[in-house]
């Protein structure tokens, strides 16, 4: 497979919840909340990533903290090409004022509909690329991991993120049978949040859950407990209140989006050639993405499916070195349709 050399790659994983940015030669040089704070009144930017995140719940009445992505495609077009834009010129602030237009390989979700990617990939050129690739997030999140993709060896990975799950299993260069679920980080946080509302009247925010399910959050079993004190506001006195919520509650709470998830692992395998998934057996199955990091996940995985389960070393940029990674092989993705986009997505 013949290299192309560019001056100017650069690797974009746009996800729900992070947008990270890999420069050629040089790395992850972005990583921030896929978030923006919009003036409502006057339509302007008033800011992007951790200090538009920031802004969540705090804002007065004309600005308007947006995520512009939606389980893993976009659901703000024009918020996510200013966010982009953003982002590739912060990447790319070190390059010469004359340098020409980057051409980037951007992921996308391997369930995505044809109109979603196409919308992926004017966004990305309306922020400022040159020419734009879609890569399926899998896909990426295989070459990140240093997974044998190009080889005749199956190879299963689990990206779960913010918005998506993508279950994949990879031969050969391509996709041979995969499963993209719009369940993932984002469910656990909503789940965490009606919990605690349900269970106790109180109400906090998408922050506080995400803080909860960092610290004490987990899936099955919890074998040694642990105690949070969260505060929120009393549904029934309107007041600020401070509880105590446990480990074991959390994970209660997470229950069904860990089930709906070793669903869509268990689908994938079934659907999965006998050859390749006696690789898979021997391998094991990979987790990547920021939401492998809840504790016990890969335990859970493994116990149901009977098969070794590893968290990848880099989970949280490893869909955005798989996108740097694939910055070589442009002319590949050009006439392998098959690699940048969907095959037997349920």
């Amino acid at each position: 497979m013949g290299k192309l050399s560019f001056s100017q790659d650069l690797g974009i994983d746009l996800g729900t919840a992070n947008t990270l940015v890999f420069v050629k030669g040089k790395g992850v040089q972005v990583r921030e909340p896929s978030v923006v704070a919009k003036n409502i009144e006057t339509g302007e930017i008033e800011a992007v990533g951790s200090a538009a995140r920031n802004m969540i719940g705090r804002t007065p009445g004309n600005i308007s903290v947006i995520r512009p992505m939606k389980d893993g495609v976009i659901a703000d077009y024009d918020t996510t090409a200013s966010m982009m834009k953003y982002y590739i010129q912060k990447a790319m602030k070190k390059r010469s004022f004359f340098a020409s237009k980057p051409n980037v390989i951007v992921c996308v979700p391997s369930g995505i509909t044809m109109v979603e990617e196409r919308a992926v990939i004017d966004a990305t050129k309306q922020a400022g690329a040159k020419d734009a690739f879609p890569i399926a997030e899998p896909f990426a999140a295989a070459i990140g991991a240093d997974l044998p993709v190009w080889e005749p060896t199956g190879s299963m990975i689990v990206d779960i993120g913010g918005g998506t799950t993508e279950v994949a299993v990879i031969s050969l260069g391509g996709i041979v049978t995969c499963r993209s679920i719009r369940t993932a980080g984002d469910d656990m946080d909503e789940a965490i949040i009606h919990f605690i509302r349900k269970n106790y009247n109180l109400m906090i925010g998408e922050r506080s859950a995400e803080s909860i399910k960092m610290e004490i959050g987990a899936a099955g079993e919890v074998k040694q407990d642990e105690e949070l004190d969260i505060r929120g506001r009393d549904l029934l006195t309107g007041l600020p209140k401070t509880i105590t919520i446990t480990k074991k509650e959390i994970a209660t709470s997470l229950a069904d989006t860990v089930d709906s998830i070793v669903d869509a692992v268990k689908g994938t395998l079934e659907k999965t050639p006998p050859e390749l998934a006696a690789d898979i057996m021997d391998r094991g199955i990979v987790l990547t993405g920021g939401s492998s990091l809840l504790e016990n996940l890969d335990q859970v995985i493994s116990d149901e499916t009977k098969m070794p389960v590893f968290v990848t070393e880099n989970p949280l940029e490893s869909v955005a070195i798989g996108t740097g990674k694939s910055l070589d092989y442009i002319q590949h993705f050009r006439s392998h349709p098959n690699v940048s986009t969907r095959q037997s997505a349920d």
